[in-house]
């Protein structure tokens, strides 16, 4: 699939594009609500993308602004797109919000971690141990369920049309022992491995880099191939996180990444210590 035509991405482009006619045919939220007999809260969720549309509901709001024609049946069509369900949709408990999707379409997304290993790069073993800490009170099937769902977003990265992908995370990272030695060094030689790569690059901020621009917490930027889909950062510091897609802010939290690279350890210098961490654990047993 080429990146930035998925269902989740289709959607947010059809909601801007609702919006702008609104604002362009001069009706607030409130009239467009009041004019197709529905609530002001629905027009409201869907230019901002929260819900899905049906192709009737957008040919009535187009019919009300004003517009016809091919450019009427072509955002139509991008209604009708935008309702196929990905294959996250078969793991609806686990994965909330619009997070994968967006993470599907993505031509690039550029992670900062400061706690534990991104997702993508994490081992299932690695992932197993991050859940059961996370969600003491979780029984083994909704764990295992948790696992197999981030194993699939995974092979985003073996894609045939991989994004570029970018992580910085702290150096605390690869020295906690999540799961013990043998999991560890598991991990630290999958780092090693993806990051041979040509898509793929990781860096690591030293402790000797002292106070840096991620202290603030996790977030990843995701950016896409269509000019008419902006960036988007998604912020992980509450149980669901949650997305900033004003300009100044994305602008933000680009310069906070790049002052993160400017920091961190230089790609092949961070293989070298992923390498010398990984040597200080016991060997991964054959048996």
């Amino acid at each position: 699939m080429t990146r930035g035509q998925g269902p989740t991405v289709r959607r947010r482009r059809l909601a801007s594009e609702l919006r702008r006619l609104r604002e362009a045919a001069d009706l607030t939220i409130d009239e467009v609500g009041e004019k197709l007999e529905c609530s002001a809260s629905k027009i409201s969720r869907i230019e901002t993308g929260h819900v899905g549309v049906t192709p009737r509901d957008v040919r009535d709001m187009l019919e009300l602004y004003g517009l016809a024609g091919d450019e009427r049946e072509a955002l139509v069509q991008l209604a009708r797109e935008a309702r196929k369900r990905g294959w996250w949709h078969a793991y609806n408990e686990v994965f909330t919000g619009a997070f994968v999707g967006l993470e599907a379409d993505a031509s690039s997304l550029r992670a900062f971690q400061a706690l534990l290993v991104p997702g993508l790069l994490q081992t299932e073993r690695y992932t197993h141990q991050v859940i059961r800490a996370m969600r003491p009170d979780a029984d083994e099937t909704e764990i295992q369920r948790r696992v197999a769902a981030r194993m699939l977003r995974q092979e985003l990265l073996t894609d045939p049309s991989p994004p570029q992908y970018w992580a910085v995370i702290d150096e605390a990272v690869i020295h906690r022992r999540v799961g013990g030695p043998e999991v560890m060094a598991e991990q630290l030689a999958r780092l090693l491995e993806l990051a041979e790569l040509p898509h793929v690059t990781i860096q690591v901020v030293p402790f000797g880099a002292g106070a840096h621009a991620g202290m603030e917490g996790p977030f990843l930027i995701l950016g896409f191939p269509e000019q008419a889909d902006p960036d988007v950062v998604y912020v992980d510091s509450t149980p669901s996180g949650f997305y900033l897609e004003m300009p100044p802010d994305v602008h933000r939290y680009s310069m906070m990444f790049d002052h993160l690279r400017a920091a961190a350890l230089k790609p092949d210098d961070t293989l070298e210590l992923i390498a010398e961490a990984a040597g200080r654990l016991p060997l991964l047993r054959k048996d």
